[in-house]
């Protein structure tokens, strides 16, 4: 009897303080790879890692500006050279105190060889303890956006680390596993209960967590489910109260039907197909003793014969704005002249392909995945039909996420498609993953394609040192414009994302396509 009453008084406290616990259940189209911070950049990936593991500052979801999260202050002491203090009182989730050395130790494994987050520490030299709360970020030349790349750099902790050979991030591109990729010690709102891959995962509410925040879940479900039509019947049925990547065509629907909405926002993400520009004979081609995707000819009208009006229109309903640059308009370099595509023409791109002495077209691998953007497969299936008509044979494969994204960068396609978003908002990002040739420091790691052209390497490598904004800002534009002329990359379109929900969910739509887990509500 006692204990019924103490219950039921507990029940009562939590109610008159609007403590009750809530669940956010959500899902999307795929899992993440790995719970390993810094091995694979990935946006969905590192958008749920961040409910768990917190960066020294993270862009505010509302403005978008840098604010401090485990930095408190940063200062200019030379131009390059930025003094960091660090947030006092704060703990990892398994009690121990974040400090300098953890900050230094994180910093330094996001340069490791087999992190994937190189792009997000392009410049930075060292990285040395000042004291316990201090720490000094040396650049190898002044940089205007190296706040924006620390947004991405999550905080680990070093002894974690160390006592679970967790020192190195785990390499993607073997199967290897290390402690961190299935465990998680961070210092966020959030910590990591459960993680079944591919079935389901558990955040539970931090109770030690540093910060304040309005939201009153305590709880956060998520459950990757491929099938569209089965996520949008989770969503109807109120299996779950969230989707990030709702149907196009299930949207009428769901913005008409009472206890649901919809929040629709542009995203900072630029889709696009990139092409084995390097091998001198594309593996699985009908083309043998040379490749076909070295001329600009035939990459030019692999491009022109794509209809992206018709993507955009029947495909994508309306969430795809087709582009020609490789940036979204968001991000500083992005023009009015570099967003022009070249003109959808089959005309000549026959033309094109048979001057490259290509008339009778030819075969070539092309690889897409299935559950990583907004009908993804889909696109790729009326791609193919457009080259088609040109005589280009795509031999279409399709794979999941998980499976796809390593295999890429293992260099085992010939066309690929790839989605880059920019969290610095700086062409930089993209330019220096993308179309750099490879080499060290971030230095083309996504130029799966491993285009090369000195022009475009001493572009990329002047505005990295350039401190004059003005003169910086018109070396990246004329960069995305060499792009378009070589077409490095063949653009298609910046999605428009919906994010469909419960009418009682209350979300900050954010440009990266990622949740704020400190700003969710469960009314």
């Amino acid at each position: 009897m006692k204990l019924k009453l103490f219950v039921l008084l507990a029940a009562c406290v939590i109610g008159s303080t609007g403590l009750q616990a809530k669940t956010f259940k959500w899902s999307s189209a795929s899992d993440i790879a790995t719970w390993d911070i810094h091995s694979q950049n990935n946006a969905l990936q590192s958008g749920i890692h961040a409910a768990v593991y917190e960066s020294l500052v993270y862009y505010n979801s509302r403005t978008f500006k840098v604010e401090p999260v485990l930095a408190t202050a940063w200062t200019q002491v030379t131009p390059t050279q930025l003094r960091v203090t660090l947030r006092t009182g704060v703990k990892f989730h398994d009690g121990s105190a974040f400090t300098a050395d953890d900050a230094v130790f994180s910093l330094q494994r996001a340069m490791a060889p087999t992190s994937n987050f190189t792009p997000f520490i392009q410049g930075i030299d060292r990285v040395v303890k000042v004291n316990a709360n201090t720490i000094d970020v040396f650049t190898k030349a002044p940089n205007p956006v190296l706040l924006n790349q620390m947004t991405e750099l999550r905080m680990m902790s070093k002894a974690w680390a160390e006592k679970n050979n967790s020192v190195a991030p785990k390499d993607i591109k073997v199967p290897e596993e290390n402690f961190a990729h299935r465990n998680a010690n961070g210092t966020g709102p959030y910590m990591l209960k459960e993680w079944v891959p591919d079935q389901r995962m558990v955040l539970s509410k931090n109770p030690n967590w540093w910060g304040t925040a309005p939201t009153n879940v305590t709880e956060i479900v998520y459950t990757p489910v491929r099938a569209v039509a089965t996520r949008m019947a989770a969503l109807l049925s109120g299996e779950v109260d969230f989707v990030l990547d709702p149907s196009p065509q299930d949207l009428p629907r769901v913005r008409g039907q009472a206890g649901l909405k919809v929040l629709d926002g542009v995203e900072n993400r630029t889709v696009f197909f990139g092409m084995d520009q390097h091998r001198d004979e594309l593996v699985g081609s009908s083309v043998k003793g040379k490749n076909p995707l070295k001329d600009l000819r035939v990459r030019k009208a692999l491009y022109q014969a794509i209809d992206t009006a018709a993507i955009a229109r029947v495909t994508m309903r309306g969430l795809g704005e087709p582009t020609g640059a490789l940036v979204a308009p968001q991000v500083a370099g992005w023009t009015e002249s570099v967003h022009k595509r070249h003109p959808y023409d089959v005309a000549a791109a026959q033309r094109l392909l048979a001057e490259a002495g290509y008339k009778d077209g030819f075969e070539v691998d092309f690889a897409c995945p299935n559950n990583r953007y907004i009908n993804d497969e889909a696109i790729c299936q009326a791609v193919t039909a457009m080259w088609a008509r040109i005589g280009v044979k795509a031999k279409l494969r399709t794979l999941p996420l998980v499976t796809y994204f390593p295999m890429i960068q293992r260099h085992e396609a010939s066309i690929y498609m790839l989605g880059w978003g920019v969290p610095t908002f700086d062409a930089m990002y993209s330019l220096q993953s993308l179309v750099r040739t490879v080499g060290e420091g971030g230095d083309g790691n996504y130029n799966l394609g491993r285009y090369s052209n000195p022009k475009m390497d001493a572009l990329i490598d002047k505005a990295k040192a350039e401190i004059d904004l003005n003169a910086r800002l018109r070396l990246l534009t004329e960069a995305l414009q060499l792009q378009n002329d070589e077409v490095a990359h063949i653009p298609l379109h910046n999605q428009v994302i919906p994010w469909a929900m419960k009418s009682n969910i209350e979300v900050v739509h954010r440009a990266d396509n990622r949740l704020d887990w400190r700003l969710i509500k469960v009314n």
